[in-house]
């Protein structure tokens, strides 16, 4: 039986530890060292907040992890490392999303993948980078434009206030004063009519209900009156004052006319001439009869008759 020394345990056990430690390592990076490595990288304006050993998935599954940033080359832009697993096939036309895990979980990096005809990704290539807003800057954004809306008013109040102040004085102060008395005056004076007025209609509250019995007895008879009215057949009154109206207009037509003894009484000047002659006649017949009563009328008791 072949005897291990204490040594050689002891070395086993330190290079079993370290093995264990350096698998454990790139598993918790998302790396496998028994598997194929692909090494991408993107670049980005900012990165604040992002670290090596975060995470890079694709459809939110871990397929890699930032193995390093640094500054490019003669610029101020920052490359990102990543090393991501080597089963793992997109086209190096996809995009490296640079997002916010959430309020304190850091940032990360999203594959948004696109495929394309026997195009894959190699070690080696760079990828598009977008950066996706984040949860905080995204609230940002929306109270910046409240926040200077807060502020123009607090700005307005204070010059409102301003105002205030100089407008009142102490004389305005005491107008004031005066104007708040004399409106409690008036209030007072208000809750007195309203007792009286109430005092009013409960003792009169009897006259007013006989006066609103009289009220509905008068609407009922103008109701009455207005049936009256409405059973009348006005339609057929209306008809025979249009026939009247038009036998008026027949006989004033007739009148205008030459027709008949009263149109041309109305319309012949030889019979309004005529007229005036008979009547000039009689008119002077009768004043001779008045003269010479005898010439026309011959009485005597006698019988004889005078020359």
């Amino acid at each position: 039986m072949i005897k291990i020394s204490k040594e050689f345990k002891t070395f086993f056990l330190v290079l079993s530890g370290i093995i264990l430690f350096v698998f454990g390592y790139n598993f918790l990076k998302g790396q496998s060292i028994l598997k194929k490595q692909k090494t991408i990288y993107a670049v980005y304006s900012e990165i604040e907040g992002l670290v090596s050993g975060a995470k890079v998935t694709l459809n939110g599954l871990t397929i890699g992890s930032v193995t390093r940033t640094d500054f490019v080359t003669d610029g101020t832009d920052i490359l990102i490392t990543m090393s991501i697993r080597g089963d793992v096939n997109f086209s190096k036309e996809s995009e490296a999303v640079l997002y916010e895990t959430g309020l304190i979980g850091g940032k990360a990096i999203s594959i948004n993948p696109i495929f394309i005809n026997n195009q894959s990704i190699k070690s080696g290539d760079t990828l598009k980078s977008i950066i996706k807003p984040g949860f905080t800057e995204l609230v940002n954004r929306q109270i910046e434009p409240l926040q200077d809306k807060i502020v123009g008013t607090l700005t307005s109040v204070d010059s409102l206030f301003a105002g205030v102040s100089n407008v009142l004085n102490l004389d305005t102060q005491n107008n004031l004063k005066s104007i708040l008395e004399d409106l409690s005056v008036s209030l007072e004076n208000v809750n007195k009519a309203s007792v009286v007025l109430s005092d009013l209609l409960i003792s009169n509250q009897k006259n007013f209900s006989n006066t609103m019995e009289n009220l509905s007895i008068s609407s009922k008879n103008i109701n009455s009156i207005t049936d009256s009215l409405a059973s009348i057949n006005f339609n057929r009154t209306v008809k025979q004052y249009e026939l009247v109206a038009d036998n008026i207009n027949q006989l004033l037509l007739k009148l205008d006319s030459n027709e008949g003894t009263a149109g041309k009484l109305l319309n012949d000047d030889n019979v309004y001439l005529r007229l005036e002659a008979a009547s000039k006649a009689l008119e002077d017949l009768l004043n001779d009869i008045k003269l010479n009563p005898k010439r026309y009328v011959h009485f005597s008791l006698f019988g004889r008759k005078e020359k």
